[in-house]
């Protein structure tokens, strides 16, 4: 097939390269909105990250300009509308599992991170600071953790952080038999929020868990509680978040994404003024530790990435059961 893919970089093309099945690809680094759809005239697929947008105007410019095929490079699928495409007859395709490790570690790197303050250490020790003043973390060991959402990367989350000898309390609305089996305490929302020491999002994105952590759930945490979210930005209400920051109820704040991250993240404005308001407030906390979207980032997740997408493809081409098609 002849497949335009969106919003790419160097290390997607080497990958895509590397896997192809024999499939002609044209690599665009330009995002796929309203503005750039007419780029896709004469392909007969697209292939997607999480911050292209493909609502029902931008599938109607697909239709008509003769695409067939939606696959996404990533799990989640909140930035397509599944519906539109479904009346139009396009299936859409992801990835719904690549290395969730990967991800799970990244959760477990800004925990550890933000309490130790390693990241903090570092840059004192390179200029000759050996003080340990304003350093102090605290033991994970028998902390309780509050973990929403148990698929495939909230379990393995789950599995780490036992290792480490925490309390570990899950909410699901399909709850895992295996984690409960582990020791893994399942409870409702507010059961599992109540007196966390860290909190970590790892639930998708739909309409009912929108802005799931805003200035109502936040008056649940604990005080100097830590939240993690390596899921999407928005699970998160950022203005309640950053109110909840100030008056010092929220002890610290790790994220890898951001509810307004499509104009930010994958680019360099290093010598640039960022143009938005609420992250540059949230960069300026001592407290708060941001990465851009890099949680997936790994080799083996970019190798089954480039995998599973090929053979999304290749299914759709033989008339094969498409296994990964993300239904209504």
């Amino acid at each position: 097939m002849k497949i335009a893919v969106f919003s790419t970089h160097q290390y997607d093309q080497d990958f895509f390269n590397q896997f192809n099945t024999g499939h002609d690809i044209n690599y665009l680094v330009l995002p796929l909105n309203e503005q750039t759809v007419a780029l896709t005239a004469g392909f007969e697929a697209i292939c997607i990250f999480v911050n292209d947008t493909v609502n029902a105007g931008v599938l109607n410019a697909l239709h008509a300009n003769g695409v067939k095929l939606i696959v996404l490079r990533c799990a989640g699928f909140n930035n397509v509308d599944i519906k539109a495409a479904s009346e139009l007859g396009i299936p859409v395709l992801r990835v719904p599992a690549y290395s969730p490790e990967a991800v799970a570690e990244h959760a477990v790197a800004l925990i550890l991170t933000l309490n130790r303050k390693t990241h903090k250490a570092y840059n004192r020790v390179r200029e000759g600071n050996f003080s340990l003043e304003k350093l102090m973390g605290f033991n994970l060991h028998n902390r309780k953790v509050a973990v929403i959402g148990t698929g495939n990367i909230g379990k393995a989350f789950c599995h780490i952080l036992k290792g480490f000898g925490c309390k570990v309390y899950a909410y699901d609305i399909y709850p895992d038999a295996d984690l409960a089996a582990q020791g893994v305490t399942y409870g409702t929302l507010e059961e599992t929020l109540a007196d966390a020491d860290i909190i970590s999002l790892h639930c998708p994105l739909m309409d009912s868990t929108r802005h799931l952590i805003n200035a109502q759930t936040l008056k649940l945490f604990k005080q100097g509680a830590m939240l993690i979210n390596t899921s999407r930005g928005g699970l998160i209400n950022t203005a309640d978040v950053i109110e909840s920051l100030k008056n010092c109820h929220l002890g610290y704040l790790g994220l890898d994404v951001y509810e307004q991250e499509g104009k930010l993240f994958f680019h360099d404005y290093s010598e640039d003024v960022i143009p938005d308001e609420l992250i540059t407030r949230l960069i300026s906390f001592p407290n708060v530790l941001i990465t851009s979207h890099q949680g997936f980032f790994t080799k083996e997740a970019m190798e089954q990435i480039a995998t599973v997408t090929f053979g999304n493809v290749d299914a759709f081409v033989k008339g094969d059961e498409l296994l990964n098609r993300v239904s209504v």
